[in-house]
């Protein structure tokens, strides 16, 4: 008979096979594999999950039950899937770090840290963070916000900032422009240079960015993520202490498809989702006033109601906030009483009353 480490090798190999569906990451390194059990010929393998949906759960349980009896030598295989409800904030369930996949750190002196995402590139998830985090600002909030795309991070271009910041022994001063306190890899290196790098330097890289910047006494946090549902988010989110995520789209179809993998993502990792934000909704033409959806109509709306999280408002496709974004000037701060820096107000508005009332829960 086999050594029970030897089965449990065998084992793990073979789940490691068995990627979390939309990702590349196998469903070992979630940390789902709790424990297996070997009587005669039957293998029981149980798998731990935390707020994932119950389709996708069984898609994991049927993929890892084909594998095993492919793989395993057993004549029978069951694997028992224990799915939790992601805890709500601030109960003790929480408090306990029961899932040991996860192990969020805070930030001290912040209230709020708000993770802005995108499931892919190209939707100007990053033009909404900064628009977002101004707005806040003007709101008389204490804000910062961390670009933490290490390999295309956008901060210095979107906020026209040129220059290195100063760092003190306890680590970097972030640079301050239009009431925002800022830190981006994209400060610290020379322009058009590319890093490459691989997960573990990324990591790291993200780590000193988000621990090391003394960011002193803030409302609100806004970390700006990197496009997609990678190593990265995963990371980000299962280690640091988010408050709720936001999640921006274009109407189109190509751009709501990955919608509900960054959902996914952010309640298998515990994380609230604040919202859905649809960018891009619509043009007004500056002549006639008469509005077109060159992407599609309600799509991010839609979308937000099928997956039954809240929908936090459009922002139109807008030439000036595109000139002014290419300037480092935010439209919210240059103009403050136009249609697409009053979305972007309505919106904050919507995102804060979000926040406020988790934390009250």
């Amino acid at each position: 008979m086999p050594r029970q480490e030897d089965v449990k090798a065998k084992v793990l190999e073979t789940l490691k096979k068995v990627n979390y569906p939309g990702y590349n990451r196998n469903i070992v390194s979630f940390g789902m594999a709790k424990g297996l059990r070997v009587e005669g010929d039957k293998l029981t393998v149980n798998l731990a999950m935390k707020g994932v949906d119950a389709v996708i759960a069984d898609q994991i349980k049927q993929e890892a039950i084909r594998l095993l009896k492919a793989e395993s030598g057993f004549q029978t295989v069951e694997v028992t899937v224990e799915n939790e409800p992601p805890p709500q904030p601030g109960s003790a369930h929480e408090s306990e770090g029961s899932h040991q996949a996860f192990n969020p750190k805070p930030l001290a002196g912040i209230k709020y840290v708000v993770a802005v995402s995108s499931g892919k590139g190209g939707v100007g998830k990053s033009t909404v963070a900064v628009n977002l985090a101004c707005a806040a600002a003007q709101r008389g909030l204490k804000v910062g916000i961390l670009d933490s795309d290490i390999h295309g991070p956008s901060l210095p271009t979107l906020l026209g900032i040129n220059s290195q910041p100063e760092t003190e022994d306890e680590g970097f001063i972030p640079i301050e422009k239009y009431g925002l306190k800022a830190m981006s890899i994209g400060f610290l290196i020379e322009s058009g240079q590319p890093l490459i790098w691989r997960g573990p330097m990324v990591n790291k890289a993200l780590e000193q960015l988000y621990h090391s910047t003394l960011w002193g006494e803030l409302d609100v946090l806004f970390v700006d993520l990197p496009p997609g549902t990678g190593d990265v988010q995963i990371t980000l989110a299962q280690n640091y202490k988010i408050s709720g995520a936001i999640i921006v789209t274009t109407p189109q179809n190509l751009a709501l498809e990955d919608v509900r993998r960054g959902v996914v993502m952010f309640q298998h990792t515990a994380v609230h989702v604040l919202g859905i934000v649809e960018n891009m909704s619509f043009y007004r033409c500056p002549d006639c006033k008469s509005i077109t959806h060159p992407f599609g109509e309600g799509g991010g709306e839609r979308e937000a109601a099928d997956l039954q999280v809240p929908f936090l408002g459009r922002i139109p496709l807008d030439t000036k906030t595109r000139e002014l974004s290419d300037k480092g000037i935010p439209v919210v701060v240059d103009d403050p009483q136009s249609e697409s820096a009053q979305c972007y107000f309505k919106v904050w508005d919507q995102t804060y009353q979000r926040l406020t009332k988790l934390s009250e829960s």
